[in-house]
């Protein structure tokens, strides 16, 4: 996988797909990330409103205007041949209204398949996936 900066992906574990898509989304490269789900992947990025498709790509696009800044670390994994089951601390930091820096986080509950290039894709992205989450929809 390729994004702007030409940087290729190279197959490997949950842990480096997940470093892979934190550096990619800090940098705001919006084509690398989406790259980084499969087709018909479902983000539910406020909670109780799933995207997907175009919709999905274009809130993406739009969300990287504030300049988000993630960090991310994994509590769980639970990995079987090709689909794999995280739950995920997060952290992020975006420009909010008056220049101020907002900051929020949670615990994502993130399924990701594995592709015949052997590349871990999110088939569903959800920050908010976890009932502890701090912040509540």
């Amino acid at each position: 996988m390729a994004g702007k900066s030409g940087a290729v992906v190279h197959a490997g574990g949950v842990e480096e797909h997940l470093a892979y898509y934190v550096r990619t989304f800090n940098a705001g490269d919006a084509d690398a990330i989406n790259q980084l789900y499969i087709e018909e992947a479902v983000s539910v990025w406020e909670p109780g409103k799933p995207l997907s498709g175009e919709t999905r790509r274009a809130n993406l696009a739009e969300f990287l205007k504030l300049r988000p800044e993630l960090s991310a670390k994994i509590r769980e994994s639970h990995v079987t041949s090709d689909t794999a089951l995280l739950s995920v601390d997060w952290r992020m930091e975006v420009d909010g209204e008056g220049g101020t820096r907002e900051s929020f986080g949670g615990l994502a509950t993130d399924v990701l398949r594995r592709g015949a290039d052997g590349n871990w894709r999110y088939a569903i992205d959800d920050p908010y996936g976890d009932p502890r989450n701090e912040i509540a929809g």
